[in-house]
């Protein structure tokens, strides 16, 4: 037995050994008895001389004393034998036997354990191979599989049906899930908190929010006590849909009051998420508060919330403040909240606080990512301000920051705004030398300086260039030609540039005949400025795009 199962046989091919073996012994055992039957049947035709003293011993020593009789090879004779030798007899034919059935015993036992043993490792190895099914996305042979299991008798536990509802609803085989669930709850085991969960984030992953209250709604019926998750995912999934606000959302959250349910943090930073979506932010500084009365400290990601909807909203001046409220209430601000107020502070055209602001970044050894300082170099260049831009981008590299193609274009755009077009073009020879190519805003920058300076060939040269690196021009790109065709009043080639650009399939607003129309009201030629003014509307519908010009307000203004 002990050899089959080092050789990782199977709980049939170790009994079955175990049966050879308990055949053997028993024929041995019956050999046994034969033979000393035998041999004891010609002792006793004998006639032995025993030692008086040895019957006095109360036969001690009788193994010793038969086994001298049987070496001296005596004479025997005919007559009854000495009970002591029937006595020892039937002591070694009674040890045997009780041997033999206590081997029997023991052989039945452990046939019967390693029976069992064996079922429950096979019931075992089979729910782990399900899982690993489900980790490897086949759910087909891990249903495969639970059927089989079911016709046997054996029915996975909870924790393998998890599995299976989870890789379904990461397939979006929601039905079969649904199925699943059903089948649980028919043929066992129960769904607990955790299968609901799963079903419900599966049905708010493909936005079937309605289908998500219904099942959650459910669970009451089935016995099953919803838990934070439940509700954590039904409310980032009302957030995701703006209906948050709404009556049935506030009062599910009313609901996990009401139950003592135990809520977190995460549970009021998805609340107020939502909120701040909906931009309520009375709303969401009111749950703030209600999450201070309940013990829970906001943490940084609900100070992050409310800053980064106050930057949208443009309150700067507020978002600022909650920063300081931060620092006070010992919630260290990372990264990403010194993204949010910087990238506010330089879009509202505040470069010198978001300035500030990358400072203490810095002073506390959070290096910020190109992103941040490209927003400071770039604001600082659409302010004129060339020496803060390249003090900045100069304080990058100092920290180990590599400038990327977004940086240049920073700086090429703060070059051209104060007319340093030559600067801007060095600029470009400088991204070339540090192994980054210029990109469709690089050339776009460069084309519509040089067009308005009125350096058209340039222009058009680096138009050339951008055909062979292969970067492909865009609206922009032509409107920018269009213009500086139109600043050396040759309309020909302008009018022919916009008639390319409406054969090329790209999107064009209303900014190409906007140019050509005021040049032809420049030039005096009003009948020509609205020929192109129908032309526009023939060939596009929307008029949405004009609402911000008139034609007739161009001819009048010139």
């Amino acid at each position: 037995m002990a050899l089959c199962i080092s050789f990782g046989e199977s709980s049939t091919t170790t009994v079955s050994a175990q049966v050879l073996l308990l055949r053997f012994f028993e024929k041995t055992i019956e050999s046994f008895k034969h033979n000393v039957t035998n041999l004891f049947c010609g002792v006793l035709s004998c006639k032995p001389v025993l030692d008086p003293d040895l019957r006095r011993t109360g036969g001690q020593g009788m193994d010793a004393v038969v086994g001298d009789e049987f070496s001296n090879n005596k004479q025997c004779d005919g007559g009854g034998g000495d009970p002591l030798v029937f006595n020892v007899l039937d002591s070694m034919l009674k040890g045997s036997l009780d041997r033999l059935k206590s081997m029997r015993d023991d052989i039945s036992l452990v046939k019967k354990g390693i029976t069992g043993c064996a079922l429950d490792v096979n019931c075992a190895g089979n729910e782990a191979i399900i899982k690993d099914l489900c980790l490897g996305g086949k759910l087909g042979p891990a249903l495969w599989l639970r059927s089989k299991m079911i016709q046997k008798g054996f029915v996975p536990d909870v924790l393998t049906h998890n599995y299976m509802v989870n890789g379904l609803c990461k397939m979006s085989e929601l039905e079969k899930a649904d199925w699943l669930i059903r089948e649980m709850l028919d043929k066992g085991p129960s769904p607990n908190c955790a299968t609901y969960n799963t079903f419900i984030k599966g049905y708010c992953l493909l936005d079937k929010v309605d289908k998500a209250l219904h099942l959650f709604s459910s669970m009451a019926h089935s016995g099953t006590k919803p838990n934070r998750v439940t509700f954590n995912t039904l409310l980032h999934a009302l957030c995701k849909k703006d209906l948050l606000t709404e009556v049935q959302a506030l009062g599910i959250w009313d609901s996990i009051l009401e139950e003592g349910t135990p809520m977190d943090v995460i549970s009021y930073n998805v609340l107020i998420h939502g909120f701040c979506l909906a931009r309520d932010m009375k709303l969401a500084y009111s749950y703030s508060c209600q999450m201070l009365k309940m013990g829970l400290l906001p943490d940084v990601f609900t100070y992050n919330t409310l800053v980064s909807s106050l930057c949208k909203s443009g309150k700067l001046d507020e978002a600022c403040y909650i920063h300081d409220v931060m620092l006070r209430m010992g919630v260290a601000p990372d990264e990403v909240s010194y993204k949010l107020i910087i990238q506010g502070l330089c879009v509202c055209g505040d470069v010198d606080k978001a300035n500030g602001y990358l400072n203490c970044t810095l002073e506390k050894s959070m290096i910020p990512e190109p992103l941040v300082w490209n927003l400071i170099i770039d604001g600082y260049g659409r302010c004129g301000d060339i020496c803060n831009a390249f003090a900045i981008r100069d304080r990058m590299l100092s920290f180990g920051v590599v400038p990327n193609v977004f940086t240049y274009n920073a700086l090429i755009h703060a070059q051209v705004k104060i007319g340093n077009i030559l600067y801007a073009y060095f600029l470009k020879k400088d991204m070339l030398l540090k192994g980054l190519f210029p990109d469709v805003v690089t050339y776009n920058l460069l084309i519509g300086a040089a067009a308005n300076a009125g350096h058209i060939h340039y222009a058009l040269q680096l138009y050339d260039e951008m055909l062979r690196v292969g970067c492909n021009p865009d609206m922009i790109t032509y409107t920018e030609l269009i213009r500086g065709y139109c600043v050396k009043y040759n309309t020909k080639e302008a009018e022919e540039l916009l008639a390319k650009l409406l054969k090329s399939g790209l999107l064009i607003d209303h900014v190409p005949f906007q140019i050509l129309i005021k040049q032809y009201c420049k030039m005096k030629e009003p009948d020509r400025a609205f020929q192109l003014y129908r032309k526009w509307l023939t060939g596009n519908k929307r008029l949405s795009s004009l609402e911000i010009w008139s034609p007739a307000r161009t001819v009048q203004n010139y």
